[in-house]
């Protein structure tokens, strides 16, 4: 990575003894030492309520909503991590992403899947990418851990090399589309 880019990490899941915090604390990581910004968004430090109105109509914001719409918003790209949960990804996950919806036109998204069998969220991958499709973001890099509670310890290192080697690459994707879209939106601006 070049010019430093910002590139929060969203962990999808709130549930006790969640695994996918270690994937997402892996990714924070990686970026960082590779030059990015990548400050971990975990909602369940964010608290969002069950949505009743999109951030744009409310005049009344849950806390914590304010400065996730922003953070989206201000991002070069964006990394989910999240697990599967019965084919699909968990209502939390879903909540948060409904709040807002402009914040992701043009937001080069990475998915990183999460499940404890051997097929690493490979369905909600699929639904993450048409989300984000129908919101014009740009789903750009996957990544998928399957075994996750035998793949990270607790500090997010992996515990096998050949998801350091898969996330390069993933990183390497997501840098290349946050700088195409980032220097074609500076074209754009001028």
């Amino acid at each position: 990575m070049n010019a430093p880019l910002r590139i929060p990490v969203l962990l999808g899941s709130v549930r006790r003894g969640r695994r996918s915090i270690r994937v997402a604390r892996f990714a924070a990581s990686r970026l960082e030492r590779a030059g990015a910004a990548a400050p971990l968004l975990d909602l369940a430090e964010i608290d969002l309520p069950i949505m009743e109105e999109r951030l744009h109509k409310r005049d009344d914001p849950p806390p914590g909503l304010v400065g996730f719409s922003r953070a989206i918003r201000s991002a070069d790209a964006v990394v989910v991590v999240s697990p599967e949960y019965n084919g699909s990804w968990p209502g939390v996950l879903k909540n948060a992403l409904d709040y807002i919806h402009g914040e992701w036109f043009r937001k080069p998204v990475g998915i990183v899947t999460v499940s404890a069998g051997r097929f690493g969220g490979v369905q909600l991958h699929n639904h993450l990418q048409l989300f984000f499709l129908r919101v014009k973001a740009l789903p750009v890099a996957g990544m998928h851990v399957p075994n996750v509670t035998r793949a990270f310890d607790e500090n997010g290192e992996p515990l096998e090399p050949r998801h350091e080697k898969s996330f390069g690459g993933f990183m390497e994707t997501l840098d290349w589309y946050a700088r195409a879209i980032g220097a074609a939106a500076a074209r754009e601006e001028s």
